[in-house]
């Protein structure tokens, strides 16, 4: 599985680049205005930052929702830097862009999927990731990891290119559940990644270890 890591904080980027496991950064608008980052140059300039830090896809999201729009925005991240990955909403616009942008061999995030029939037309316009919410759906009383599920069989069994990226995850169950489902990415906190160090017996073990070299060594 790859790991995303779903911010716009540069030192949080930073940070996850050098536990040497990051394979890529997804962003959105909100995800801007958390950090401050407002204005298209500013904007523009943030993601390029980005790719100067990490070696995988970056997701940039357009925020045009006519099709028009979605293509001068697109256009202009994908010219940004070869890592950029144009991030789109699934609504009817945005499958066309989307077929449109892997027409230019112009690498496509299909964004806000809850649905495998979302899902599917996505992959069937050549979508290079769709991103289940899958926090934002147990939210709602609905198994977001069991989306995650349809969706990977869907893809095996019709032999879709498309990877399955979690996302809205918001715990290590969630990522230790998407790698059960078999997902292609996880794109969540860097508080959700260190967490897969977390085990008390690790703790008990270590301090067990240095307790007997403390005694021998002094």
């Amino acid at each position: 599985m790859k790991f995303f890591i779903d911010t716009a904080n540069l030192e949080q980027i930073k940070e996850a680049q050098d536990l040497g496991v990051l394979d890529g950064v997804t962003t959105n608008p909100s995800l801007m205005a958390k950090e401050g980052i407002g204005g298209e140059e500013n904007i523009l300039k943030h993601y390029k930052d980005i790719c100067d830090i990490v070696d995988g896809d970056v997701s940039a999201e357009v925020i045009s929702t006519d099709y028009e729009g979605m293509i001068v925005e697109g256009e202009k991240l994908a010219s940004l830097h070869p890592q950029i990955v144009v991030k789109v909403p699934v609504i009817k616009e945005g499958i066309k862009a989307i077929k449109y942008f892997s027409s230019k061999g112009i690498k496509t995030n299909c964004t806000l999927v809850f649905s495998v029939g979302q899902a599917l037309l996505a992959a069937k316009a050549g979508a290079t990731y769709v991103s289940p919410f899958i926090g934002r759906l147990d939210d709602n009383s609905t198994d977001g990891v069991q989306l995650i599920e349809q969706i990977v069989d869907m893809f095996e069994m019709y032999e879709f290119e498309t990877q399955v990226l979690a996302a809205s995850i918001r715990n290590t169950m969630h990522i230790i559940k998407c790698v059960e489902a078999g997902a292609d990415v996880a794109t969540c906190p860097l508080s959700a990644i260190e967490g897969l160090l977390n085990h008390p017996l690790t703790d008990i073990g270590l301090a067990q270890f240095l307790s007997d070299f403390k005694k021998v060594n002094g």
